[in-house]
């Protein structure tokens, strides 16, 4: 049995997972899950988010530890929750197994133009003014969808859910301006964390340019995979196909002797230069 960790990214909570969970079991039946939320989200929603991804990360170890879940544990992270799992990776060591980080970008590796798309801040600006006068949760989360998933249009059921799931534990305005300072203000380094490493990305992100995850690879000379018609959300829109390369990866010579001396590239996918 092993043990992962999964965590979302901004605004978002465990259940913005969906079904992708009980699929990442079925394809790594030996995989004991745990979901956590980050301070201001989900189940910690009345909590103030940190403006420092360190305090997002020391909160999830205190989580972990209430629940008497001992490390090692795998981290399974989505954006912001990647780099929690940096962090975590970096500063803890020895608690972590392996990291896979899906969609993340990191200051300074990743300029600032790519790690949030130019194109988008008209209309995360007007959703940031709106919320101030006259919050609209139906207008939030169809447009959070339209830019996390190149396959809103048949996500009616999706998006359902994530109206629901904001009525019922809202995040603040104030705490989603707190995760994005973090994200920002997060500062990785150069050298890679010494746990393993997969990068997954999808190759028609809106929202992050995915050459932010190739860059990452490069840099910290790691296992690479790209969706080329994904977005953001990679589990949404490919979940089967995610799940496919953790299980590759697990049992890869590069994942099991923790060889950083090439990519590794599932079947069927290209080297990125």
């Amino acid at each position: 049995m092993s043990k992962w960790v999964f965590l979302r990214g901004l605004m978002r909570e465990t259940r913005h997972w969906g079904e992708f969970p009980d699929l990442f079991r079925s394809m790594v039946p030996e995989a004991d899950i745990t979901l956590l939320d980050l301070p201001g989200n989900g189940s910690l929603h009345t909590l103030r988010s940190p403006m420092r991804v360190e305090e997002m990360t020391d909160s999830c170890r205190r989580q972990l530890l209430s629940r008497n879940i001992a490390p090692p544990h795998n981290l399974f992270a989505l954006s912001l929750g990647g780099m929690v799992a940096t962090d975590w990776a970096m500063r803890y060591p020895d608690e972590i197994a392996g990291c896979v980080l899906l969609n993340t970008s990191l200051r300074p590796l990743n300029p600032f133009y790519r790690r949030l798309r130019p194109r988008n801040y008209p209309a995360l600006l007007a959703l940031g003014l709106s919320s101030l006068v006259n919050r609209n949760v139906e207008r939030q989360e169809s447009l959070l969808l339209r830019l996390t998933s190149n396959q809103h249009a048949q996500q009616a059921d999706v998006l359902a859910d994530w109206i629901s799931y904001q009525h019922g534990h809202p995040v603040t305005y104030q705490n989603a301006l707190r995760q994005l300072c973090a994200a920002i203000r997060y500062r990785a380094p150069a050298q890679a964390p010494k746990p393993p490493l997969l990068i997954l990305a999808g190759g028609a992100d809106r929202l992050i340019d995915p050459r932010c995850s190739q860059q990452l690879a490069h840099q910290w000379q790691a296992s690479l995979a790209t969706n080329a018609t994904a977005g953001h959300d990679l589990t949404l829109d490919a979940g089967h196909w995610v799940a496919e390369q953790v299980r590759d990866w697990l049992v890869s010579p590069a994942n099991a002797y923790g060889s950083q001396e090439e990519y590794y590239f599932p079947r069927g996918l290209e080297k990125v230069d």
